[in-house]
C-alpha cells in the first residue's frame, strides 16, 4: 500500500524546504550529525578508527525507509532502527557514544527548523523586493481608499501595497531575532547534566564543553542553551510557528483586499493563459491565488495553536508527550508558510491594476471621499466643526439615497452644498477642492518612498535574498498554475 501523500509539501512547498523535511532528508542529517560527533570524539582522545568513521561516510546517504521500518516494528524505537541500520551500512558499531535519543533528535530536528528559518528570509526580502516594485510602479495611481469597505479618502494603489508590505516588514524583523537568538540544545544528555558524556571522558568536562562547542560549530546555529533538560522549551516552537503566522499576516490581509477589488474590477491578481476559473461559468476568473494565500494563513493559525498547546505544558526534565505534535506541526507549518511565499510571489508577478475603472470609482465617489476637506474648509470659513459636519452629513446621505434610487446618475453633492447658506463656500470653490482631490493622497507618496527606503535597506543587506524569486522566475510560475 503505498503512503499517504502530504498536501502541503507535494503540491504547494519548494523543493528545498521539502528537502529538509523528508524522511530522506531527515536520516542524512542524523547521520552527518552522528559523523560529527565521533570525529569530535576522536579529535579528544576517544578511541575511534579512522576507517570507522570513513565507512560511515561512505554509507551515509544510503537511506532505505523500509528496511528502518521494518526495525523499528522490531525495537518499537525508532532512533535504535535508525542505529542499527547506520551500523550494519558501515560495519561498526561507534555511533551514538554518550548520546541519548534527544541528544540526537533534538538537535537534528533545531537544524532542520534552523535551516529553514534562513530559506524564510530569503523568500520575505524577496517578497518585500517584489512589494516595493509594485508600490514604486503605482505610487502615483489614485485610488478610493475604503473603511469598514466603505468609501473613504483618496489613497494610491502604491500606498496601499507599501501598507501591507510594512506588516510584512515587523513580520521580517521578528523572523530576523529569532534566527540572530536561536539557541541549540547541545550535548546534554538524559537530564541535561552531560553526566554519559563526562563518564566517556572519564571526568575531564572541558573536553565535554569542548566536544559541544565543536558540534555546535557543526550545526551553525549561533547560540547554544547553558541550562536545559531533556528537551529544549517548547516556547521556543511556539515562538517559531508565531513568527511564521506573523510572516503569513501582511501578504494574507493584502490577498484578501485584493479579492475585494477584483470583484470590483479595479485590479486582478491575473489570469494566465489557459487558465479556467469555473467549470460552469466561462467568464469566471476568480482570485484563487488569493484564496489560497488565506488558506495557508488558516493553516498557520492552527498549528500555532498547537504550538501554544506545548508551550508551558514540560514536566519535569522532559517527557515526550509533545512528540506526535511536533511531528505534524513543525514540518507542516513550514511547507504551509513556504507555499505561501510561493504563491505569494507569483501573485505579486502577474497582479494587474485597471486605471480606467478606477478613475470612474474615483470619479463616483470623489464628492464624498473630499467631505473631510470640505468640513476643514468651512471651519476655517468659520463655521463650527460640529455644524459643518452635520450640514454635510445631510447633503451626503441625500446623495447616497439619490444615488441608490437612480434618481440622480451622478455624484450632485458639490451643488447641494454650493445652495446651502450654513456652508459659506462658493460652487467654484467646492470644484477647486475637488480637482486638488483628484491628485491629492496627502502623505501617501512620501510614506510609499520611506517603505522603499527600509526595503532597500534590508535588500542591501542581503543581496542574494532580494534577487531570490528573480533567480528563479519559472519555479514560481509553473508551482502555482497549478490546480489548487
Amino acid at each position: 500500500m503505498s503512503a499517504i501523500p502530504n498536501v502541503l509539501a507535494e503540491r504547494y512547498a519548494s523543493k528545498a524546504i521539502v528537502n529538509i523535511w523528508s524522511a530522506e532528508g531527515r536520516i542524512v542529517l542524523e547521520r552527518e550529525f552522528w559523523i560529527a560527533v565521533m570525529k569530535a570524539q576522536k579529535e579528544l582522545g576517544l578511541d575511534i578508527p579512522q576507517e570507522a568513521i570513513d565507512s560511515y561516510e561512505s554509507v551515509k546517504d544510503q537511506v532505505n525507509l523500509p528496511a528502518i521500518m521494518e526495525r523499528e516494528r522490531i525495537t518499537r524505537h525508532d532512533v535504535k532502527a535508525r542505529i542499527e541500520e547506520f551500523c550494519d551500512l558501515s560495519g561498526h558499531q561507534h555511533i551514538h557514544k554518550g548520546m541519548t535519543s534527544r541528544d540526537l533528535t533534538e538537535n537534528v530536528e533545531q537544524l532542520q527548523v534552523y535551516r529553514s528559518l534562513l530559506i524564510l528570509r530569503d523568500k520575505t526580502i524577496a517578497t518585500l523586493s517584489k512589494i516595493n516594485e509594485r508600490a514604486q510602479q503605482w505610487q502615483g495611481l489614485l485610488i478610493t481608499a475604503r473603511t469598514h469597505n466603505v468609501a473613504a479618502q483618496p489613497t494610491t494603489f502604491g500606498k496601499r501595497l507599501a501598507m501591507f508590505g510594512e506588516e510584512l516588514l515587523g513580520g521580517l524583523s521578528s523572523l530576523n531575532h529569532l534566527i540572530e537568538t536561536y539557541a541549540v540544545r547541545g550535548l546534554k544528555g538524559a537530564v541535561g547534566t552531560q553526566m554519559d558524556q563526562i563518564s566517556l571522558f572519564e571526568g575531564d568536562i572541558e573536553k565535554v564543553d569542548a566536544l559541544e562547542s565543536k558540534i555546535c560549530t557543526h550545526l551553525g546555529i549561533p547560540e547554544v542553551f547553558d541550562n536545559v533538560g531533556q528537551v529544549y522549551p517548547r516556547s521556543l516552537d511556539f515562538r517559531t510557528v508565531s513568527v511564521l503566522t506573523d510572516l503569513a499576516s501582511g501578504p494574507s490581509s493584502f490577498s484578501r483586499t485584493l479579492r475585494l477589488m477584483a470583484g470590483n474590477e479595479t485590479a486582478s491578481e491575473g489570469f494566465a493563459k489557459g487558465q479556467t476559473g469555473s467549470s460552469a461559468m466561462p467568464h469566471k476568473m476568480n482570485s484563487r491565488s488569493c484564496e489560497r494565500v488565506n488558506g495557508f494563513q488558516t493553516i498557520l493559525k492552527g498549528y500555532l495553536v498547537m504550538a501554544t498547546g506545548l508551550a508551558g505544558d514540560q514536566w519535569n526534565e522532559g517527557d515526550v508527550s509533545c512528540s506526535v505534535v511536533r511531528r505534524v506541526m513543525l514540518p507542516d507549518a513550514f511547507y504551509a508558510c513556504d507555499g505561501m511565499f510561493e504563491t505569494f510571489l507569483t501573485i505579486l508577478n502577474q497582479m494587474n491594476a485597471y486605471p480606467a475603472v478606477i478613475d470612474a470609482e474615483n470619479e463616483h465617489y470623489l464628492p464624498f471621499l473630499m467631505t473631510t476637506t470640505i468640513m476643514m474648509e468651512a471651519v476655517k470659513a468659520g463655521v463650527g466643526r460640529e455644524t459643518a459636519h452635520k450640514v454635510i452629513k445631510e447633503h451626503a446621505v441625500a446623495t447616497v439615497d439619490a444615488l441608490r434610487a437612480r434618481e440622480v446618475t451622478k455624484n450632485d453633492l458639490l451643488g447641494r452644498l454650493a445652495t446651502d447658506e450654513r456652508i459659506p463656500l462658493t460652487i467654484e470653490q467646492l470644484e477647486a477642492l475637488l480637482e486638488e482631490g483628484r491628485s491629492n493622497a496627502g502623505s501617501a507618496r512620501s510614506q510609499v518612498a520611506a517603505f522603499n527606503k527600509t526595503v532597500s535597506a534590508w535588500t542591501s543587506k542581503f543581496p542574494n535574498a532580494a534577487s531570490y524569486e528573480r533567480l528563479n522566475p519559472l519555479i514560481f510560475l509553473l508551482k502555482n498554475l497549478q490546480m489548487a
